[in-house]
């Protein structure tokens, strides 16, 4: 089906879980020209009729009834129940948008994948900060990396602590540099402490790449300030991305005949090799089109439902994700135990 064969009919919503992201879900939903939010369900009953009030629509007593006004799904449960409700949506013949991580357990990830392709159904994962502007501006520069160095902190707060904080905030990064790199991991150092729960607070992990790029990793949950940003370094070029104020610079060699600067205006800082070359170094702030990125997370899944685009983060790629953080996670554990 067509945007045109659609028209103004939309498609039927419900959102499973309305904590803290559940209810920006619902928020987003309750004014989206794609989709009808028809109700929300959380096991705080209570909760589930305030926030349903809230944007007049219902809360639903269970399950079962999500399931019956409902054509697709957001699950934004806590990391150890996603498999049992995708499971169960995407065995009844419900797509299902599903909060990263997809599960707990890589293994867990592919069972749900398998029933997905046995239904022909969408499973789109909420890698949030593939849809962030900033990495959008750099990727217009088809960006080649041979080193990365990430750093994702944040205060500390009493969600999201059922996983540790490689599966709750280094995921992100992991996912964004093997979406860049495309190369097999060969190897993965890592090393990391619980100090504030029974699970890592703090957290670096080095991945190499067999095709030679190295990423450097680092996540607190226990930092006095929120930083996510991103260094990317490839020949001839550099790029810092910071995610949380959307905000990019580059710095480029050009031959001074290359007067290209993807459109935004360039600052010349210097020039180098004089003789044979008369290379330029380039300062840039690319433009960066301030969007919402979980708005533009509902309108990719909803349009991969709908007209059959594609699915910008897809289930196995969020299983990949997965896959590589437990890995992390269990260097970890080894280096514990050799503390301990």
């Amino acid at each position: 089906m067509n945007e045109k064969q659609w028209g103004n009919m939309k498609l039927k919503v419900a959102v499973v879980g309305v904590g803290h992201l559940g209810a920006i879900h619902t928020k987003l939903l309750a004014n989206n020209n794609l989709a009808e939010l028809t109700g929300i369900y959380d096991i705080d009953k209570e909760k589930a009729k305030e926030i349903a009030k809230q944007y007049s629509t219902q809360a639903f007593e269970s399950l079962d009834e999500a399931l019956k006004f409902s054509d697709a799904v957001i699950i934004a449960t806590p990391t150890t129940t996603h498999f049992d409700i995708a499971k169960f949506f995407l065995e009844n013949g419900k797509h299902c948008f599903i909060e990263k991580p997809i599960t707990d357990s890589y293994q867990k990830a592919l069972s749900l994948i398998a029933i997905a392709k046995q239904k022909r159904l969408i499973i789109q994962v909420g890698h949030v900060e593939r849809f962030n502007p900033a990495l959008k501006a750099v990727m217009r520069y088809n960006p080649k990396p041979l080193f990365i160095e990430a750093h994702r902190l944040s205060q500390f707060k009493a969600r999201a602590i059922d996983v540790s904080v490689v599966s709750d905030l280094m995921i992100h990064d992991i996912d964004i540099v093997l979406w860049l790199v495309k190369s097999p991991v060969k190897n993965i150092y890592a090393n990391g402490v619980p100090v504030l729960t029974e699970t890592i607070d703090i957290a670096n992990a080095r991945i190499e790449f067999e095709n030679g790029a190295i990423a450097n990793l680092t996540a607190s949950r226990i930092s006095a300030k929120p930083t996510r940003k991103m260094r990317i370094f490839q020949k001839q070029a550099y790029f810092s991305i910071d995610f949380g104020n959307q905000k990019v610079e580059v710095f480029r060699l050009t031959d001074k005949s290359d007067s290209t600067s993807a459109g935004t205006p360039a600052m010349m800082l210097g020039n180098i090799f004089d003789s044979p070359r008369d290379v330029q170094i380039f300062y840039e702030t690319p433009n960066v089109e301030p969007t919402n990125a979980i708005e533009e997370e509902h309108k990719s899944f909803f349009e991969a439902i709908l007209f059959g685009k594609p699915i910008p983060v897809s289930a196995f790629e969020a299983s990949q994700a997965l896959k590589i953080t437990e890995l992390v996670e269990s260097k970890i554990k080894e280096s514990l135990n050799l503390i301990y």
